[in-house]
């Protein structure tokens, strides 16, 4: 057991109660942040870190594809170019329908490439092409062919691009001569066809549209002789004009014959006050104009004159007077006979006296002259006001039927200029194509003949190569990134934060130093009983940095500045898995504290498997089992440090059957309670948090825990595992510490040694 070591008198209270030490500034409220991040950094890290694996898939896969690229058989590609019109003779299709599309409504589409190309890839076309090539190449049949071939349209042209691909470079020449050779025959025989096939069509319509034409013709013919008009359109205006004549004609006649009326009417009154009437008065200028009536009269007035006389002498018994009046009885019914003859009994009549006709009256008969003048132009202007209204009812009816007859016309015209402009188009295209018939049909053109490839297209081992070592660096990169992704440990101190979400209290440098008691790492080259401070003092003035020393006093100061106010006073040291470090952390960080001046207690809490005896080189007799399980004094069994005269340690002493029922009693709160009060910062050392609670009982009456993490060794899982349990115990959790940095680079030490390697020099000056 080691010297007794009295620290009552140390006691910062009087009363040995234990003094206030504010909560941390990262207490159980952390959060482990879950979200990955990917920076060149990382990358870089993992590229360091998997640098064999890399290496090796790269070469691997790389060594691979350019072995497979130098054992390829070279590989020859030859072409030829066809410029070619639209498929099975289409270019004659569209001019045809261009010349008849006049009026340009009709949209032509463009000639289909894709289905010319697969009507050239047909056995039909292929057949006789495969027979010429067989007879020198009988190995090659249409399969064959049509595996290695290959047509393309070059882009939006009309050009397309036949490719043949073999190890023979002659034997590509001769395959694309016969192929060639075999699209230009076919090219000139389909538009051939495609030429006559246009003419049959144009001549069947041509001779419809021949007899459309001619129908329409004739029945314009028959509707116009039908009708007697020659334009429908004229003919209504003519119509028009003459309704417009015969209605002024009408009312010109009506006028007129009211006139005449009231003229006969006038002629009447006055020939009845001479004592005639009409009828009377017509007949006796009828008679007075007759000579034989008149020659009658006269007799028979020269008769009456004679009896007249001879009364005058003789007697009515007289033979003489007998004698005339019977030869004036003969003569009146010959006068009357020659009236009727004259006048007619159907018109006038007869009248009762026609003596009194045989001395006409000059009045009478100048009245009777007008009565009769009259009289005719009424009967003239009747007739006429007749025939003026039987035309006025035809052509109204002519006028009603005419737009019918208009339409009908119009249909018939306009069929008629259709079907006339559609035949003179068929007529035009019919010229040309018996033109082009005549003539020798242009085949598809042939802009390039086929060629010997002199030039391998594969493989290609400079774009081999470079494909292979593309190739392999993406294969390595997806294996380092694989293996990284399959790798659940820590790897570096930003890893360890991002995934955490704790401050990063310390990063402690990779060093085999670690592995050795802490005696030995600390005095490499003196005796085991010389601490490191005195060996730092002991050195000359120029001060040699250690990456080692200044992590741990980094570590420390960033403890002491957790709590600006007031410092922290008892902390456990702990970590979620075994050898990741923990005891060892708590052992230098003991001792960077001791040497800062501060009065430090390692306590080594671990009563399952201690190591603090082992770090710090001290008997592991009597320990903290003994104090809490018997009555032993603590002071006595409190060691001093031979590295540091602050440094007091308390070993774990025997291994008890529950070291957790020791942990939580009531004694080691009062132990715990006791230490704070004599020294000024207590370290315990306690077995890891996985599966035990050893460390979460203890950190209960401490300040809080520092997580130590072995990069390269710790867990992803279990360390969030543990975490969580922290977080649901609601223990107190200081930060992080980061153990077992590789390629740790300090760039301030570099700095401090060439600043110190310089002052004796500058000194000398």
């Amino acid at each position: 057991m080691g010297p007794k070591v009295d620290y009552q008198p140390l006691l910062v209270n009087a009363n040995d109660k234990p003094s206030s030490v504010s909560p941390p500034i990262y207490p159980s409220g952390f959060s482990l942040v879950e979200e990955e991040k990917l920076d060149l950094r990382q990358i870089l890290a993992v590229a360091q870190r998997r640098a064999i694996i890399i290496a090796g898939v790269a070469i691997a896969v790389s060594g691979g594809i350019v072995s497979q690229v130098l054992k390829q058989e070279p590989n020859y590609e030859g072409k030829f170019q066809l410029l070619v019109g639209s498929p099975s003779g289409e270019d004659q299709a569209e001019q045809l329908t261009e010349a008849l599309s006049k009026t340009g409504t009709v949209q032509v589409q463009g000639p289909d490439y894709e289905t010319q190309i697969q009507v050239l890839w047909s056995p039909q076309v292929m057949a006789p092409i495969v027979a010429q090539i067989q007879s020198r190449y009988p190995e090659v049949d249409y399969s064959a062919l049509r595996t290695k071939l290959t047509i393309s349209r070059l882009q939006e042209t009309k050009i397309l691009e036949v490719r043949y691909q073999d190890s023979d470079p002659n034997k590509i020449q001769f395959i694309l001569e016969q192929v060639a050779n075999g699209y230009v025959q076919y090219s000139e025989a389909e538009q051939r066809t495609a030429v006559t096939q246009g003419l049959a069509f144009v001549n069947k319509q041509t001779q419809k549209l021949q007899e459309l034409v001619n129908d329409l013709q004739q029945q314009i013919q028959n509707l116009r002789q039908t009708y007697q008009i020659v334009d429908p359109e004229t003919q209504g205006q003519l119509l028009t004009n003459r309704v417009s004549d015969i209605v002024k004609q009408r009312q010109e006649t009506q006028s007129q014959l009211i006139e005449s009326q009231q003229l006969y009417a006038e002629l009447q009154t006055q020939l009845g006050q001479l004592g005639v009437t009409p009828d009377g008065a017509i007949a006796a200028s009828a008679l007075s104009e007759a000579p034989r009536y008149q020659d009658l009269l006269n007799q028979l007035s020269e008769v009456e004159s004679q009896i007249a006389t001879e009364l005058a002498r003789f007697k009515e018994e007289n033979p003489a007077i007998e004698t005339l009046r019977e030869k004036k009885e003969r003569l009146l019914p010959l006068i009357e006979e020659e009236a009727a003859n004259v006048v007619g009994n159907a018109a006038f009549g007869i009248p009762n006296n026609p003596e009194s006709l045989a001395s006409p009256s000059s009045i009478r008969l100048n009245l009777t002259q007008k009565l009769v003048e009259t009289k005719n132009q009424i009967q003239v202007l009747e007739v006429r006001r007749n025939e003026i209204a039987d035309a006025e009812i035809r052509l109204s009816q002519q006028l009603k039927t005419l737009p019918v007859i208009a339409r009908r016309y119009g249909d018939l015209q306009r069929r008629l200029t259709v079907a006339t402009e559609s035949l003179n188009r068929f007529l035009a295209v019919q010229e040309k194509l018996q033109i082009d018939e005549s003539q020798k049909t242009p085949p598809w053109q042939q802009l390039s003949q086929p060629q010997k490839p002199q030039q391998p297209i594969s493989p290609n081992i400079p774009r081999g190569i470079a494909l292979g070592a593309i190739a392999g660096l993406l294969a390595g990169a997806g294996a380092g990134m694989l293996a990284e992704k399959l790798d659940k440990a820590f790897h570096s101190t930003d890893e360890l934060k991002d995934t955490t979400g704790l401050p990063l209290l310390g990063t402690i440098p990779f060093s085999k130093e670690l592995k050795k008691n802490i005696t030995r790492s600390a005095t490499p080259s003196k005796s085991h009983s010389e601490p490191l401070e005195l060996e730092l003092r002991r050195r000359s003035s120029r001060y040699n940095a250690s990456p080692l020393l200044e992590a741990f006093r980094s570590l420390h100061a960033n403890l002491h500045f957790l709590s600006p106010d007031k410092s922290i006073r008892s902390l456990v040291v702990s970590s979620a898995v075994p050898a990741d470090g923990k005891s060892t952390v708590a052992a230098f960080l003991s001792q960077a504290a001791a040497a800062m001046g501060e009065r430090v207690l390692l306590v080594d809490a671990d009563l399952r498997r201690p190591q603090v005896h082992v770090k710090t080189d001290l008997p592991n007799v009597w320990g903290l089992s003994n104090v809490i399980s018997s009555e032993i004094n603590v002071s006595d069994v409190i060691q001093q440090s031979p590295l540091e005269d602050n440094l007091f340690v308390l070993t774990a002493g025997q291994i008890p059957p529950d070291p957790t029922r020791l942990l939580c009693s009531k004694k080691m709160q009062n132990l715990v309670e006791r230490f704070h009060g004599a020294f000024d910062l207590v370290i315990f050392d306690t077995p890891p948090l996985l599966g035990l609670a050893d460390a979460r009982l203890l950190a209960a009456h401490t300040d809080g825990i520092i997580m130590v993490v072995g990069l390269g060794k710790t867990d992803r899982a279990v360390l969030t595992h543990v975490l969580y349990g922290l977080k649901t115990s609601h223990a107190k959790v200081l930060g992080m510490v980061a153990n077992g940095v590789k390629d740790y680079r300090a760039s301030s030490y570099d700095y401090y040694n060439r600043y110190y390697s310089q002052v004796p020099q500058q000194t000398a000056v």
